[in-house]
């Protein structure tokens, strides 16, 4: 597989290729695509340790360095998966947060590696592009949410 002009790069503490399986086994159109070995000894590991993996998240390719604990997560870079139903954000949602992640606000959460994501259904996005009066309602109803509840945000759409 040849590698994308553009990847984005996810710097993992060590654990870069458990984090690619699971996403790969969570999100549709997500794969572990390669597994590189360190070819010497590096400062948070040893020569045959898994230093990065290429990974595919929802159809965007991405490059899982194990670089140690030198730099953690923020919010400032995040995942968002638009979902069209309740169902739909629910499955992922919990993927991530029963398998060790934690709930935010907002339709936010982190994964057990500290990657945040947004779990966002298309109404929610759809409200807020409508403007006015509509997508007010809407963000009203969405700050008082951890996981986003789709009945209430149409019900807040309708007014």
């Amino acid at each position: 597989m040849a590698m994308a002009k553009n990847t984005i790069c996810v710097w993992y503490d060590k654990d870069a290729e458990d984090a690619a399986r699971f996403y790969a086994e969570t999100f549709p159109d997500s794969a572990l695509n390669a597994v590189h070995r360190a070819p010497g000894d590096f400062p948070s590991g040893k020569e045959g340790d898994v230093l990065m993996v290429e990974f595919t998240v929802a159809g965007i390719p991405c490059l899982g360095l194990n670089g140690g604990p030198t730099f953690t997560h923020s919010e400032a870079f995040s995942f968002q998966i638009s979902t069209d139903d309740q169902e739909e954000t629910d499955r992922y949602w919990n993927a991530i947060v029963d398998n060790g992640g934690q709930e935010s606000a907002c339709g936010w959460c982190k994964d057990k590696w500290g990657i945040s994501w947004q779990i966002t259904p298309r109404v929610l996005m759809e409200a807020m592009a409508a403007g006015g009066d509509e997508a007010k309602r809407a963000f009203a109803a969405m700050m008082d949410m951890k996981k986003i509840d789709v009945a209430t945000i149409e019900a807040a759409r309708r007014g």
